[in-house]
């Protein structure tokens, strides 16, 4: 699942390359993936209410990509596991999404966009989902600001405003893995499974402790390793060791540098101990023995 360096990069990408472009129709081919504020509105409603409306702005919040429209209307972008967006030119020829740009995007990515927006430059903003997972909500801007998936994140680990003051009055009380605590998105928003081990790796901190037994040095640790460590993931554009891509199919470049996400059986940097792989609440979880000890 795209998490805060993917997201962010796309968001970057999509403020480069759509602002101000208006939306002159929509194609979808999965209408489980589009939503509405209103139970009264169906996604057969979807291209009417949201045809002729101008791109804003575009904004990320945890997960989520916010795309603000003119007339005061919100398009929240959840791309879940396998999802992701492309910037490109499209056309559909037999119920099936063919590329317009040679070389640009392959088949494989095409044969997986469900929605299509299309803008008055004649560019396109497609969405690509292999599980058909990824979320679409339109609506108004304040209804959905006020959607529990929004109003409900805890605050963004990167934002200045957010000090180790903050982060260990959050994290001492809980008594949860400080990993799931980390992942836990009302918590801290943004940090998924990639970014959890590898933090921890980094913070040598057993991801298994609980987040109420860490010392105030550990917590000074992954309050420090946090912050670096999705700084340098956003410079790098992501982490592509599944589907992810960015908006012009590209991969991002942390996957060439993580230390023990996916490092299973692989030498630790540290210490020259082989990466361990475990599940926790049926995720898997990247480790050193060694280092991180309990």
């Amino acid at each position: 699942m795209p998490e805060l360096p993917e997201v962010q990069t796309i968001v970057r990408d999509l403020n480069k390359k759509i602002i101000g472009r208006k939306i002159i129709g929509v194609w979808f081919d999965a209408p489980k993936i589009i939503k509405f504020v209103s139970r009264r509105m169906k996604p057969k409603d979807f291209e009417k209410q949201i045809k002729g409306l101008k791109i804003e702005n575009v904004k990320r919040r945890g997960k989520n990509i916010l795309i603000y429209l003119s007339d005061n209307h919100l398009l929240l972008i959840h791309q879940k596991l396998t999802g992701h967006l492309l910037v490109g030119k499209w056309q559909i020829k037999n119920n099936k999404v063919v590329s317009l740009i040679g070389g640009l995007f392959n088949e494989r990515v095409n044969n997986y966009i469900h929605l299509i927006f299309y803008f008055d430059d004649g560019w396109q903003l497609g969405l690509s989902d292999l599980r058909k997972f990824a979320k679409v909500i339109f609506g108004k801007k304040e209804e959905i600001e006020n959607l529990p998936e929004i109003k409900n994140l805890g605050p963004e680990p990167l934002d200045k405003s957010f000090k180790f003051v903050e982060f260990i009055k959050l994290i001492r009380p809980k008594k949860g893995r400080i990993k799931q605590v980390l992942m836990d998105q009302n918590i801290i928003a943004g940090i998924g499974n990639i970014y959890a081990d590898e933090i921890l790796w980094f913070a040598k901190i057993y991801p298994f402790k609980p987040a109420n037994k860490l010392r105030d040095v550990e917590l000074k640790k992954i309050y420090s390793t946090m912050k670096s460590v999705l700084k340098k993931s956003v410079k790098l554009r992501g982490t592509s060791i599944s589907d992810y891509r960015d908006t012009s199919g590209k991969v991002g470049g942390y996957g060439n540098i993580r230390k023990a996400y996916q490092r299973e059986g692989e030498p630790c940097e540290h210490c020259g101990n082989l990466i361990k792989r475990v599940k926790l609440f049926g995720r898997s979880t990247h480790f050193c023995p060694k280092c991180q000890i309990s």
